[in-house]
């Protein structure tokens, strides 16, 4: 049976699935489901009444458990809002309006973000929202193109900030290498003002028996002189209940107080009832890493059966590869030039919905037309094996147009 025919038999399935976002599987929520049952009291440990207005930066033991998490002082840490992308948007919008310690606001002057790709496409969402200008880094087995990067901040003051998702970053799976990390902790920028919008989304999220691990950006910062330049970001969304998890923001004092002076204007306090039992559930370090182990036997062999799927359908065919991640909730299908966006749209005539070819650029717009972002995460394990198989049909298909 030639490809054509076999894909025309796929659409006869009649599969509806959505594969567009890294969305966790009922079975992970599940895994949560004692958050219902955390809340024995509504008092925090310093007596706070946690139903009541107050605690900007979050309750002490929410930022005690943060801290460990992210290996900082809890003094360093706020927690506040349930998605960490808030968090960066109010950052950004912050610098933009009133500027970052001790400088003018961003908007008097044009304002550039280096954005290393295949990237996180709500990242560049923010920036094109807010008129700020990005510039494509490409990405290395390391990390992003570090002699690109320290050539660029260094000549040009426009240059602001950077985006950087450092451990199993989305949709390429990469983690940064220690050397990368202290090159983006000591490089000379002309922007006096410079920010790495450290998004450490997938810290504990393991897809491997080994868990990696990434240098400590503040620690390499202030080591290198530079204690204000990253601001990490963090959530429990992809641990606890995606909807409704934790958000953590980590910086230096003087970062941590600036925050705290804007936050403080759009609000009186977050959602300290949901801290005190996330806190309750999650408890510290190992009770969140035996969690994390939980999740991982759901997910890697839906990952398996996504790699598995493509080598028998797409090991022999010129020009394509795929990312085998070690954590984190995307593969990275990689084309021959031009046939990224075919290949999408002949896979939603498949009855499967896909991330928009493009997407993991800024702008929406891959110069080459070649990358394909993968969620595994979300549908059964039987569905994930004959959504990948279509994908790989529809890629077939594509390539013999």
């Amino acid at each position: 049976m030639s490809v054509a025919d076999q894909y025309q038999a796929f659409k006869q399935l009649g599969l509806k699935l959505d594969m567009s976002r890294g969305k966790p599987a009922p079975e992970q929520l599940d895994l949560s489901n004692a958050l219902t049952e955390a809340l024995h009291s509504y008092t925090a440990a310093d007596g706070t009444d946690a139903r009541n207005y107050g605690g900007t930066i979050g309750l002490p033991e929410a930022r005690a458990l943060f801290g460990q998490l992210l290996d900082v002082p809890a003094a360093q840490v706020v927690v506040d809002s349930s998605s960490s992308l808030s968090l960066m948007h109010d950052v950004i919008v912050y610098s933009l309006l009133n500027g970052v310690p001790g400088h003018a606001p961003w908007v008097q002057n044009p304002v550039t973000f280096l954005c290393p790709v295949p990237g996180y496409d709500r990242h560049f969402a923010i920036c094109e929202a807010r008129g700020i200008k990005m510039i494509n880094i490409p990405m290395t087995a390391e990390g992003p193109d570090m002699d690109l990067v320290e050539k660029l901040v260094a000549e040009d003051a426009s240059i602001k900030g950077m985006w950087i998702v450092p451990k199993y970053s989305n949709p390429g799976g990469v983690v940064y290498s220690d050397k990368v990390v202290q090159r983006l902790a000591a490089m000379k920028t002309a922007a006096p003002d410079f920010r790495l919008m450290w998004d450490d989304a997938y810290r504990f999220h393991h897809l491997g028996e080994k868990k990696l691990a990434v240098a400590n950006i503040l620690e390499a910062c202030a080591q290198a002189g530079n204690p204000d330049r990253a601001i990490v970001f963090a959530s429990s969304s992809k641990v606890s209940w995606a909807g409704s998890g934790v958000a953590a923001l980590a910086a230096s004092p003087a970062n941590i107080a600036w925050w705290t002076k804007h936050a403080g204007l759009r609000s009186i306090g977050p959602d300290k009832i949901n801290q005190l039992r996330h806190v309750r559930f999650l408890q510290d370090l190992p009770t969140v890493e035996a969690l994390m182990e939980k999740h991982r036997q759901l997910l890697k062999p839906k990952f398996d059966a996504v790699l598995e799927q493509f080598q028998a359908h797409l090991g022999d065919v010129p020009g394509v590869s795929w990312t085998v991640p070690d954590g984190g909730y995307f593969i990275d299908l990689i084309t021959p030039d031009g046939a990224a966006k075919r290949t999408v749209a002949l896979a939603k005539e498949a009855g499967i919905t896909l991330t928009p070819a493009g997407a993991a650029f800024p702008y929406g717009v891959d110069p080459k037309d070649r990358h394909i972002r993968i969620a595994p995460s979300f549908p059964s394990l039987e569905e994930i094996n004959k959504a990948a198989q279509g994908i790989a049909l529809s890629l077939r298909v594509a390539l013999s147009a």
